[in-house]
């Protein structure tokens, strides 16, 4: 996993989700692929995907609740975790995230 990303596009506008605890920005390549980088607020959380998601844990740590889980799993810095499309999961932080997640 890369520490930078060259040769970008990044979307000025925000995604801002559940009252400004979760935010990211939306980076685009030129082979057409997307990802987001973004910081997460202690909280709990449910997210639903459209396409394919990897998330990748660059600080914290969070717990998760997968599709089709019955048991939350925690994944810490330097660790991933993927959701498949159409799909919803469950998040909950003690403490700030930052992550980068990738789509498709």
């Amino acid at each position: 996993m890369s520490d930078k990303f060259e040769n970008v596009t990044i979307v000025k506008k925000a995604n801002i989700y559940f009252d400004g605890k979760v935010t990211s920005r939306t980076v685009l390549f030129a082979d057409g692929t997307r990802k987001t980088l973004g910081i997460m607020m202690p909280g709990e959380y449910e997210f639903s995907t459209g396409s394919r998601e990897v998330m990748e844990m660059l600080s914290g740590e969070l717990d998760v609740l997968l599709p089709g889980q019955k048991e939350w799993r925690t994944f810490k810095a330097g660790q991933s975790f993927e959701v498949p499309a159409d799909a919803s999961f469950k998040l909950k932080l003690k403490g700030m995230v930052d992550y980068c997640c990738s789509y498709g």
